[in-house]
Formats: structure tokens, sequence, C-alpha cells
């Protein structure tokens, strides 16, 4: 096994990256793990699919979906105790399975994932927001929507190389008014439903509601895929690890409160949803794309509706906030463990964050965001849905990380059912999504667009795996220090070789 490099010849500045120590606490990260998904957006969009597929067994979906994720949240929590590095699952994958599958698995496939996400929260933040604000027409413009997308992409920039705390208070304001909007809709509902004015198409609230076993088993695997995607963002937070109070510890409790949280709103969203409009309002074509901005003026009223419209915008925009503080921390740590130009590295001293990181990060957005939307202005959407299977691909990489890094501390129960079986399941849940999620998207049906006789989503998510398997190939001469191990040499928990590029606490 080569040597890791000394940390006096490391990239990073003496005495770490440059990050701000201890800058926030518990609550403020789990607001910007919850601020990642974006869920009133998430709701708002993909509530309706789900109960397309499963019926009134949408929240026995949402529960099943949160299984892999909450297994998968404990090999993060792990792993962070063991390495908090800002680098998150690309430093954890390096070190436990090796430069090609860090790069590949915890560098290019969540990024791709992200930059595609973040051409869609552009868009989804500008279109809310001007419906929010009365301005439909302007909605209406794409050469409009695209300019002022462009201009939020620069805002987040601009608020991120402000300073994690000032980052991390515009996050804990924006997922309060998600939390305040998703929690008046449910309340509207149940006072519409106990004053008799719910539609006809109302149904009563069953506990079989929340029974996957009595759901049709094929639309509930699709409905668990779906669930799967509106959970995905939690790990943002990960980013920002370094910069938390008891940063081997903060980090990963937080990963698990925030999807217990979402949890707790995606289930109680959907029963409410279910039981003021039921199955045929849901899914009818006026609502199913926008369930929350829908039914929530027709159960809350107009003024409240205009709350949770507002909601949506800005749920898509603190995740494009969130979006533009991780991941210049995620290239950072690349780049100090000479897996990206070195360039990349730099830190802005006065206040603490990656400048040229999250410059590169705005450009690049915009430049994703631009060439998205002139090969087609529904391409963005058609590869937003590929994501699931990128997701699905780094999360189950990380889940096996963990199984063969804690491998020699197994013999401890404890251990043994954490950090062993959890993730072993984990995985397996992960690697069935992406099967049944590519055979979905495979056929030429699949959201009516297809390309050779196959669906147009599969070839997105597919093309840009292999892709980066070709790029991550080609980039090893250009790397050698990363790829010949020398910076994050591979080994397990009992290993003494590597030390993560930050003081210890």
């Amino acid at each position: 096994m080569t040597e890791s490099v000394p940390l006096s010849t490391a990239m990073a500045p003496p005495g770490g990256k440059g990050l701000k120590r201890n800058a926030i606490g518990m609550m403020r990260i789990v607001a910007v793990g919850l601020a990642a998904v974006a869920p009133a957006y998430s709701l708002a969009v993909t509530l309706g699919f789900v109960v397309d597929s499963v019926g009134v067994h949408a929240p026995a979906a949402f529960l099943l979906g949160f299984i892999p994720i909450l297994f998968t949240a404990f090999a993060f929590r792990d792993l962070n105790r063991a390495m908090p590095d800002c680098g998150g699952v690309f430093v954890w994958i390096s070190r436990a399975l090796g430069p090609g599958a860090g790069w590949f698995f915890g560098g290019w496939v969540p990024q791709v994932a992200t930059f595609i996400a973040t051409a869609a929260l552009a868009q989804v933040a500008t279109i809310y927001l001007l419906s929010a604000a009365g301005l439909e027409t302007i909605a209406s413009n794409p050469a409009m929507t695209i300019s002022i997308a462009i201009v939020l992409i620069a805002v987040s920039a601009a608020v991120a190389v402000r300073g994690i705390e000032v980052a991390s208070w515009v996050q804990y304001a924006l997922i309060a008014l998600q939390i305040v909007a998703i929690g008046g809709f449910c309340l509207g509902v149940m006072i519409a439903i106990t004053s008799g004015t719910a539609p006809a198409s109302a149904e009563p609230v069953r506990l079989d509601w929340f029974n996957p076993l009595s759901a049709d088993p094929a639309g509930l695997v699709a409905g668990v895929v779906l669930a799967l995607f509106i959970y995905w963002g939690w790990d943002a937070l990960i980013a920002v690890n370094e910069e938390t109070t008891h940063r081997s510890r903060t980090p990963g409790r937080a990963a698990i409160v925030s999807t217990v949280i979402l949890l707790v709103l995606y289930v109680f969203a959907s029963v409410a949803a279910l039981a003021y409009g039921g199955v045929d309002l849901i899914t009818s074509d006026d609502v199913v794309e926008d369930v929350l901005s829908v039914i929530g003026p027709m159960a809350t009223g107009d003024l409240f509706g205009r709350v949770i419209t507002l909601a949506v915008g800005l749920s898509a925009l603190s995740a494009l906030f969130t979006v533009a503080m991780s991941t210049p921390r995620f290239w950072l740590s690349m780049a100090t463990y000479r897996a990206l130009p070195g360039a990349i590295a730099a830190v802005e001293p006065k206040r603490s964050t990656p400048r040229t990181a999250t410059i590169w990060w705005a450009g690049l957005s915009i430049a994703t965001l631009v060439v998205l939307t002139l090969i087609s202005p529904d391409f963005v959407g058609l590869a937003v849905l590929s994501i699931g299977l990128m997701v699905a691909v780094y999360y189950a990489a990380t889940a096996i990380a963990a199984i063969v890094y804690f491998r020699p501390a197994m013999r401890n129960p404890g251990t043994f059912v954490l950090a062993g079986v959890l993730p072993v399941l984990g995985a397996i849940l992960m690697l069935f999504v992406f099967v049944v999620s590519a055979v979905d998207m495979a056929r030429p049906e699949y959201v009516g667009a297809s390309w050779l006789g196959v669906g147009t989503v599969f070839w997105i998510g597919v093309g840009a795996l292999a892709l980066g398997s070709v790029i991550t190939v080609a980039v090893r001469r250009f790397l050698p220090d990363f790829f010949g191990r020398r910076t994050i040499p591979t080994g397990n928990a009992d290993s003494t070789d590597f030390h993560v590029l930050d003081p210890a606490e």
C-alpha cells in the first residue's frame, strides 16, 4: 500500500482547508439537509404521481421508501464519524474501495445528478415565485424565465461566498416557511373535512393506507421509486461537516434527524391530500403535476394558497442555495486530495469560503441550464427523471463502502448490525431500485419520449454513467497523486496510514 502524503505537503492551508470551525450547530445543519431536499417543491410535483401509481397506499409508499434511505443514513453517520471531511462520499468511497471507485461513484455520479437538479431548481424557483407574485405572463415566457433563473444562480453563489453563517441562517428561514406551509396545508384540509366543505371525491382515512401488503405490488414499486427521489438531497449537509460543532458526531445525527422529519412531512401531507381530494382529484390532469399549489388554495383559501405557492418557489430556491454551499466544498475536498486541479482548493481567507470553487459552480450551472434548455425546453424535465438512477448508484456505493471500511470491527454485535446488516440491506434495496427504474425508463412509452425504441430518460441516465466511466479512466494520467493512492490510500477501520486533512478536535 502506498503511504499518504504528509499534511505539510497537502494542498490545504496550514491547519486544515481554511473553512471556519464550529460555525453552525445541530439545528442549522438539519435545516441545510432539509433545504437541500426542497420538501414543499418535492411534494408538490411528486405526490400526484405517487398516488397515480399506488392509489390510497401513497403513505405506505413513503414509509417503505424511507427504509433504504434510513439504512443509508446510518452508513453516512458512521463514515462521517470515522472520516469527517467535507468531501463526504468521495473521501469515504476512495478510502474503502479505491480511487477509481471514489472518483466515479463519489465524485462524477453525485455531481452530474446535482448539476441536472440545479438547472431544474433554478427554473422551478423562477416560475413559482413569478406565479406567487401574480406575474404568470412573465412566467410563461421562456426567455424571461431562463434570464431570471441565471440571476438566481448568481444570487445563490453570492450568498454562499458571504460565509457559512449567513447562508445557513437564510436556509433556516426558508425551511421554516416550508414547514409552516405544509403544516398549514394539512390543518386547512382537516378543517375543510370537519366543516363538510371537502370535495365529493374525499375519502375517509383508513389504517389500510399504511399497509404495503394490501397495495398492488407493481404500483407499489413504482410509488417507492418516486418516493426515494423526493427523499434525495439530505446528504448535502455532510458538505458543511467541517464547519459544524462536534463535526464527527453532529452531521451524522443530523442526517438521521432530517430524514425522519421528511418522513413525517410526507406521510402527513399525503394523508391530508387523500382525505381531502381522494385519488380521483389528485390524479386528475389539472392537479397531478402540482398537488399542493392546486389543492392548497381549494382547502385553505386564496390568501394562504398564495403562501403555499410562494413556499414551493422558495423551496426550490432554498435547495439552490444549499447546492451553492455544498458543491464548492465538495470540490474543495477533491482538490485538496489532488483529485481536481489545485486552484479549486483556494479559500477566501476573510470569510473562510471556497470562493473560487463557488464561482466555477455558478458558471458551470448556468452553462448546464442554457445547454439543456437549448437542446429542448422539455429536456431539463427528462433529465431530472434520470436522477433517480444516479442517486441509487452512489447511495449503494456508499453503503458498500461502509461495509468494507468497518469490516474489521464487525465482531462487535452493535457494529455488525449498524455498520453491516443495515448498510447491506440499504445497498440491496438501492440496487433493486436502480434495476427496476432502468427497466421502466427503457420502455419507449416512458413519459412519451424515446430514441431508437428506448426511452429518452434511460439514455440520459445510463449515458451519463457510461460517459463518467470513460472520463474517470481518461483523467487518471492527469491526477497521478490521487489515482496513485498517495493522498487517499485504500484502507479500513484498522488502517493508520491516512489522515483527514483537518486538525483533530
